[in-house]
């Protein structure tokens, strides 16, 4: 029995991709006949993250992080964020010879910079500290890969992202979630700095915009930009019909590594509007199904006479059971294994 445990300082009731690609890679992995267990902040007292009280930070010993890794008897050790429970599960396995991989989701010094000013090149060089003292950093696209590489990171591994593409389909316009005037371009994830939604809601767009969501920026982008429908953060079905909802799905952020919203918008039909960045141009790059510009208005309005199919067959290239399968093959060749 393949026994993995996995450490992440992101957990529920966070609402971001890391937190779901790690839970439908933990299915999927169950599928394949491994055993999963997780060590992640809930066991742990907890404290709000300055500026961001939706995150809570575990305050926990290196003993009883230790005893929790234990706990899971593993054969191999995922350590997926770079925080608290994080650097100890990874000194646990630097004193038990245990190899270990890591994942890099986050451009986590480009998210600090936006908030404080601290250098980008010191947070780069404690990440890369991290990243690098394992047996393999798993990332989600060739860009991130090439940018890392040149950063000074190594053993880079693939670990793409999948699609519910029987929940996040196409479907009637009698469905809508919202009686507004068209086009309606919208975004779904995290109301916060470094989604640089301001690029979008201050754009002149004709019809009407959505933003799907919670985070520390709301309040004052509802003051700001009061003709624009702010619906809070929607789950399961009710995010599936807002998506499909809409007729173009604008992703302004220039931070993140993915994206796995944009695969959900694609699958509800949704071309995608975004600029020529790290995540969308490995997903939307060379393809129908969106268009990338610096100029984001331009790309709106060319992003709204694309085909909904062409957008759905796109998102159909992606399965959580083949990333699942990278991710196992990943933690094996980390460990020794012939594969």
């Amino acid at each position: 029995m393949t026994r993995i445990t996995v450490v992440t300082d992101a957990w529920h009731p966070q609402v971001n991709g890391v937190v779901r690609s790690i839970e439908r890679t933990n299915e999927e992995l169950v599928g394949l006949g491994a055993e999963v267990t997780m060590v992640t902040p809930d066991r742990f007292r907890t404290v709000p993250l300055p500026s961001y009280p939706e995150i809570r930070v575990a305050i926990a010993t290196y003993r009883t992080v230790a005893r929790e890794i234990e706990k899971g008897q593993p054969s191999y050790v995922h350590i997926a964020t770079e925080g608290p429970l994080g650097f100890k599960a990874r000194k646990w396995c630097r004193r038990n010879g245990m190899p270990y991989t890591t994942s890099y989701h986050t451009r986590f010094p480009e998210y600090v910079s936006a908030r404080l000013p601290v250098p980008e090149s010191w947070l780069y060089a404690w990440v890369r500290r991290f990243h690098n003292g394992g047996s393999g950093c798993m990332v989600a696209t060739d860009t991130l890969a090439s940018d890392l590489t040149a950063r000074g990171f190594h053993n880079l591994m693939r670990w793409s992202r999948g699609i519910d593409a029987d929940l996040f389909r196409l479907r009637d316009r009698s469905e809508s979630l919202f009686d507004l005037p068209r086009p309606i371009f919208i975004n779904v994830g995290r109301v916060a700095v470094e989604k640089n939604l301001d690029a979008f809601l201050s754009l002149d767009l004709p019809g009407s915009k959505v933003i799907v969501g919670d985070g520390p920026q709301r309040e004052s982008l509802e003051k700001r930009y009061p003709n624009v429908l702010f619906t809070g953060a929607k789950f399961g079905e009710d995010l599936a019909r807002a998506y499909a909802s809409a007729d173009v799905f604008v992703f302004p952020s220039r931070t993140d590594t993915f994206g796995n919203v944009i695969l959900e918008a694609l699958a509800c039909g949704l071309p995608v509007a975004a600029y020529p960045v790290m995540g969308p141009l490995d997903i939307i790059g060379g393809t129908n199904a969106g268009v990338l510009d610096e100029d984001l208005r331009s790309a709106c309005l060319r992003a709204a006479e694309l085909k909904a199919e062409d957008a759905r067959a796109l998102a159909l290239r992606f399965s959580w059971r083949r990333a699942a399968e990278q991710f196992l093959t990943n933690v094996r060749r980390a460990n020794g294994e012939d594969v």
